[in-house]
C-alpha cells in the first residue's frame, strides 16, 4: 500500500497471502495515525514526508500517543523519504495530505503507480472526485477544488477508492503523533454499490491493524455526511479557539452549527443525498471525538493554510450552481476567510 498523509511506505500482507507495497504519501496526523498501525499490525511500510517531521522519524521512528488510554507506545522505525520515487511500483497508495496539497502531488505519483495500484484519498473535505461518474452531472468540474482543471488528467480516477476518515489525532512534535479519538475509516468504490476485491482486502488490511474499516455501498453518502459536520465545526473551532467537547456543550455555538447543517443537507439532497440525521443528531455524532482538536483548529494556530475550499468553498460553489441559498455557511465562510487572509493563511 502506498499511503500519503503528511510522510509514509512498505509493504503489508493480506489475508496472510498476498504482500502488497504500501507506503503514505504523508505521514502527518492521520497519515502517521494509519503508518503507526498498520506497521505494528505487521506491515512493512515508509512515509513520504519532509521538514523536520521527517528527520526525527529518519533518527528515531515515529512514535505514536495514544491520548485515550493515556499511554505513549513504543517508537516504530520506518522508512522514510521526501522523495516518492525513492519506493518505486506500489500496490496502494494512501493521499493524507491537506485538500489543497493535492493537486501540486499528483503527478509526483506516477513512479509509485503500476497497473493494480489504487489510490485511497483519505482526506477531508468534498473530493475532487465527487462527480466522476455522478448519476445527473458526470462533468461537473468545480474550480474551488481544481482551478487548473488538471487533476483528473494527473490521475486516472479508476484507481480511487473512497474513504471518510472518522478518526481525529495530531502531530504534537516531530516524530510524534497523538491520536485523540475514532477509529473508524469508510471505504467505497465510487462508481459501484459492489464490494470490490480490491476495496475488500484493503478492508482486511486496515482491521487487522485495529481501525474500524467500514464498506459503504454509496461512499457518497459518506462524504456529505462527514461533510456536513467539517463545514459547520471547522470554521466554528478555528475561529472560536474551541475543541470538539467545548463546542458541543455550548448552546451558543450549536445555534449556528444547526443551519449550517440544515442549509448543507439541502444541498446534499439537491444532488441525491438525503442525510438521515437531524443536526442534533449529527452533532451527537461529533461528540464522540471527545476534546478533539479538529483540523481547521489545529491549522489556524499553527499558523498553516487552511482547507477551505474544500470544505466550505467546493460546497458554496455547487449550492449557486443548484440555486440553493447557504446565509449562514456564506456569513461564517466570509469570516473564517477574511481572518484567514489577515494571518496569510488563504488563500
Amino acid at each position: 500500500f502506498f499511503f500519503q498523509a503528511e510522510d509514509g511506505i512498505r509493504d503489508y500482507k493480506v489475508t496472510g497471502v498476498q504482500t502488497c507495497a504500501l507506503p503514505i504519501f504523508g505521514a502527518g496526523a492521520i497519515g502517521g495515525l494509519l503508518a503507526y498501525r498498520l506497521a505494528a499490525s505487521g506491515a512493512q511500510l515508509g512515509v513520504v514526508a519532509r521538514g523536520a517531521h521527517l528527520q526525527a522519524m529518519r533518527a528515531g521512528g515515529l512514535t505514536l500517543v495514544d491520548a485515550m488510554a493515556g499511554k505513549t507506545l513504543p517508537a516504530i522505525a520506518l522508512d522514510a523519504s521526501d522523495d516518492p520515487a525513492d519506493f518505486g511500483v506500489q500496490d496502494v497508495v494512501f493521499i493524507a495530505l491537506k485538500a489543497h496539497a493535492i493537486p501540486a502531488m499528483l503527478p509526483r505519483l506516477a513512479p509509485l503507480l503500476g497497473p493494480e495500484t489504487i489510490v485511497v484519498p483519505a482526506i477531508n473535505g468534498l473530493p475532487w472526485w465527487y462527480f466522476w461518474r455522478h448519476a445527473e452531472h458526470p462533468d461537473w468540474a468545480l474550480q474551488s477544488l481544481d482551478p487548473q482543471a488538471r487533476m483528473f488528467a494527473d490521475l486516472d480516477t479508476a484507481r480511487v477508492i473512497g474513504c471518510v476518515v472518522h478518526a481525529a489525532a495530531e502531530v504534537t512534535a516531530p516524530g510524534v503523533v497523538t491520536h485523540t479519538g475514532g477509529w473508524r475509516f469508510v471505504l467505497g468504490e465510487p462508481s459501484t454499490a459492489a464490494v470490490t476485491p480490491r476495496l475488500a482486502r484493503l478492508a482486511d488490511a486496515m482491521t487487522r491493524a485495529g481501525f474500524e474499516a467500514q464498506l459503504s455501498k454509496n461512499i457518497r453518502y459518506d462524504v456529505w455526511f462527514k461533510l456536513i459536520g467539517n463545514l459547520s465545526f471547522n470554521p466554528i473551532a478555528a475561529l472560536y479557539g474551541k475543541r470538539m467537547n467545548e463546542i458541543c456543550a455550548s448552546e451558543e455555538l450549536c445555534a449556528i452549527i444547526r443551519p449550517m447543517m440544515r442549509e448543507a443537507m439541502t444541498v446534499a439532497a439537491k444532488l441525491g443525498i438525503v442525510i438521515g440525521a437531524t443536526p442534533d443528531e449529527r452533532i451527537d455524532v461529533a461528540r464522540k471525538l471527545g476534546s478533539a482538536k479538529i483540523s481547521m483548529h489545529q491549522d489556524f494556530e499553527a499558523g498553516r493554510k487552511l482547507e477551505l475550499d474544500a470544505i466550505m468553498k467546493a460546497v458554496i460553489e455547487i449550492a449557486d450552481r443548484l440555486g440553493v441559498p447557504m446565509p449562514t455557511v456564506h456569513r461564517i465562510d466570509a469570516q473564517i476567510t477574511e481572518r484567514a487572509m489577515a494571518r496569510g493563511l488563504y488563500p
